[in-house]
C-alpha cells in the first residue's frame, strides 16, 4: 500500500512522551535531520540509548557521522546523504546497519546500530529532511551481523578485506578534507613471505601473514584501521598523524613483527616487513592517489632493504613518466578500437642475389593527423600494462590480409613473449587462415631469443605446433640474452637472426667478425638459415656475405614501407 509523499516543507510533529518511554525500553530512539543545515533533533533518550560519553556531541550530521565506524560512513551516508530521486518532494525509505563508537574512534567500545526511517527530496531530488529510528541491535541480530562480518572482512587474516579498507580510506579523506586535520596512509608488506611458502608451503605463509596482521593490529592506536590490501599488503589508516608520528608509527610496526616470535603448525618463525607511507590529504586527495602514492614509497623502501620505512616523495620525472605512460596506453587502446594500426614491410634479401626474399612485418600506429608512431614508442609500455596481446591479434589480422592480397608475398611476423605462450593466439591462426597451407608457408614466425629461454619447454612446444601448422620459426636477437648452443638446438627453429648490435659495428669490430662466422658455421650445422640484421652499407653487406650469411636486412637494402609502395614482391 502507498501512501502520499509528505512535502519536504512538512513540520514533524514532536513525538509523545509515552512513546519516548517505549522507545527507551526497547533501546531505540528517534531523530529528525534537517540535511539543509545539518542539524539533527534527537529524542531525549538519545544519550541512554546510543551508550554516549558524557557532553558528546551529536546535534548535527556531521558530528554523529564521526562516531561511525570508517568502514561503515559510506554505507548511511549512500543510503541517505547520498541518495537521489527524480521526483521532488518524494519521500524514500531507508535501512542501513553499521557499527558506532559512542566514545569516538579511538575508543575499543563499540555498538551495532540498525538506523531506518524516511527521506524527503527537495526540489533538485536530493535529500532535505530525513526522519528515523535507530535501534541497538541485540543477540537475536549477531548471527546477522556475523555475515555482515565476513563480508567486512578478509577471512584470513580477519582484518578489513580490500573493499572495505578501500571504503574506509575514502571516507577517511572526506573527513580531512572537510576538517584539515592530516592523517597517514601506510602500506605494509611480509618481506620474506617468498622463503617461506618455498620452504615450508602456502598454508605457513598463510599462518606468518595473519600472525602478521595480528602483530601490527596489536600496535594501533584506538580509531586506527587495518584492511589487508592484497597477498603479502596490508594498508593502516593513522588518524590524527603528522609526518613525524607516521614515521613513528612505521617505526613501531617494524619493531614488533621483527621481535615477535611467529609459533606456526611447522615451526617457530620470524617476519619482517617495509613500509612505505603517505600523508592525506597533502599528498593524496583520492582514495587512487592514495593507494598509488603509498605502493610507490613501498616499492623504495623495498629497494633499501628489509625491515624499512620510507615516506612519499614527489617526483616530476616520475609523475611526467606516469602520465606518459597513460597517455600512451590511451592511444594505444583508441588505435586499435579504431582500425589505425598499419603494418609497413622491410624487405629482407637474399644475400648472393640481393633481391627480397621476404619481408620483415613491422607495426605501426597512425595518429588522427596523419602521422605513424613506430612500435617502439609504444610497445614497452604496452606491455607493461597487458596490451600485448591485443596488439599482437590485430598485427595477425594484419599480416594474414597481406598474404590473401598478395599471393608472392613471404613476410616474417614477430610476436611477444606472452604470445609465445597464448594457445589463443595459434587457435585464432588457425581460423584467420582457414588452415591453408599455402598462406601458413609463407609466414615466418619470430620469437625473440629472450622470450624463448624464459620457458623452454613452452617455447619447443610453440614452435612445434607451429612447424606442424606448416609455417616457419625464427630467433629474433640472436646474441641479445643468453642462449646455449644446446638451447638453440632443442628450439630447432628455422632460422637465426643474429642482432644487429653484432652487425653494425663489422668493419671497425674483429670480434664481431669472429661471433658472425661462428654463428654461421653452428647455424649450418644445425640446418638453420641465417639473417644479418641493420645491414647499413655496402661494406658491411660484403662482409657477411663473405661469412655464409643466407639474408640480409637493413637500411642499405630498404625502409619500411607500406604494401602498396612496394616495388615488388617477389617469392624465394
Amino acid at each position: 500500500m502507498t501512501t502520499d509523499p509528505v512535502p519536504f516543507e512538512h513540520e514533524i510533529e514532536p513525538v509523545s512522551h509515552d512513546l519516548v518511554g517505549i522507545l527507551s525500553a526497547v533501546e531505540e530512539t528517534a531523530y529528525t535531520w534537517d540535511l539543509v543545515t545539518d542539524k539533527i533533533e534527537w529524542e531525549t533518550n538519545v544519550g541512554c540509548v546510543l551508550q554516549l560519553a558524557p557532553h558528546t556531541e551529536v546535534a548535527s550530521g556531521a558530528a554523529f557521522q564521526l562516531l561511525i565506524a570508517p568502514e561503515h560512513v559510506g554505507q548511511r551516508h549512500d543510503a541517505i546523504a547520498g541518495a537521489r530521486t527524480p521526483e521532488p518532494g518524494k519521500s524514500v525509505s531507508f535501512r542501513v546497519q553499521y557499527r558506532f563508537a559512542p566514545a569516538g574512534r579511538r575508543s575499543e567500545k563499540s555498538i551495532w546500530l540498525e538506523d531506518h526511517g524516511r527521506w524527503w527530496a527537495g526540489p533538485d531530488g536530493t535529500p532535505v529532511k530525513a526522519r528515523g529510528v535507530i535501534r541497538v541491535i541485540n543477540d537475536r541480530y549477531w548471527e546477522e551481523q556475523r555475515l555482515l562480518f565476513r563480508s567486512d572482512h578478509d577471512e584470513l587474516t580477519g582484518q578489513l578485506n580490500r573493499i572495505r579498507m578501500t571504503e574506509a580510506l575514502g571516507a577517511v579523506i572526506g573527513r580531512v578534507e572537510r576538517t584539515g586535520t592530516p592523517c597517514a596512509f601506510l602500506m605494509a608488506a611480509v618481506n620474506n613471505l617468498a622463503v617461506i611458502n618455498d620452504t615450508f608451503g602456502y598454508d605457513i605463509g598463510d599462518e606468518v601473514i595473519a600472525a602478521t596482521a595480528r602483530v601490527i593490529k596489536e600496535k594501533l592506536r584506538g580509531g586506527d584501521t587495518i584492511g589487508r590490501y592484497s597477498s603479502n599488503k596490508f594498508g593502516i589508516i593513522l588518524n590524527d598523524c603528522g609526518p613525524g608520528a607516521m614515521r613513528v608509527a612505521a617505526e613501531r610496526f617494524m619493531k614488533a613483527v621483527r621481535e615477535a616470535t611467529i609459533r606456526t603448525s611447522a615451526c617457530q618463525l620470524s617476519a619482517n616487513i617495509s613500509i612505505g607511507g603517505v600523508m592525506l590529504p597533502d599528498q593524496a586527495r583520492t582514495t587512487y592517489q592514495a593507494l598509488s602514492h603509498a605502493l610507490q614509497a613501498l616499492e623504495r623502501a623495498k629497494m633499501k632493504r628489509h625491515d624499512c620505512f620510507m615516506a612519499f616523495e614527489p617526483s616530476p620525472v616520475r609523475e611526467t613518466a606516469r602520465r606518459r605512460n597513460i597517455n600512451i596506453a590511451d592511444e594505444v587502446i583508441s588505435a586499435l578500437d579504431e582500425q589505425r594500426m598499419v603494418l609497413v614491410l622491410q624487405p629482407i634479401v637474399h644475400s648472393k642475389s640481393e633481391l627480397p626474399a621476404m619481408y620483415e612485418c613491422l607495426l605501426r600506429m597512425v595518429r588522427h593527423d596523419g602521422t605513424m608512431v613506430s612500435a617502439g614508442e609504444f610497445i614497452a609500455v604496452a606491455e607493461q600494462l597487458g596490451l600485448s596481446r591485443l596488439i599482437d591479434r590485430r598485427t595477425l589480422e594484419l599480416a594474414i590480409d597481406l598474404l590473401k592480397k598478395d599471393p608472392g608475398l613471404r613476410i616474417t611476423l614477430n610476436v611477444s613473449s606472452l604470445t609465445a605462450g597464448d594457445h589463443e593466439w595459434i587457435v585464432a591462426l588457425h581460423q584467420l587462415t582457414g588452415g591453408k597451407i599455402d598462406i601458413l608457408r609463407r609466414m615466418t614466425i619470430e620469437i625473440t631469443e629472450t622470450a624463448a629461454i624464459h620457458d623452454l619447454d613452452q617455447s619447443i612446444a610453440f614452435v612445434k605446433t607451429l612447424k606442424e601448422l606448416g609455417c616457419s620459426v625464427a630467433i629474433d636477437d640472436f646474441g641479445a640474452g643468453y642462449t646455449s648452443f644446446r638451447n638453440l638446438k632443442l628450439l630447432a627453429v628455422d632460422m637465426v637472426k643474429i642482432d644487429g648490435d653484432f652487425v653494425k659495428n663489422l668493419s671497425k669490430d674483429n670480434s664481431d667478425r669472429v661471433f658472425i662466422k661462428t654463428m654461421v658455421e653452428l647455424a649450418g650445422s644445425f640446418g638453420m638459415e641465417t639473417v644479418a640484421e641493420w645491414v647499413g652499407d655496402a661494406e658491411t653487406a660484403k662482409i657477411v656475405r663473405d661469412a655464409g650469411i643466407t639474408y640480409m636486412q637493413g637500411f642499405h637494402y630498404g625502409m619500411p614501407m607500406l604494401h602498396e609502395a612496394l616495388p615488388r614482391t617477389e617469392a624465394a
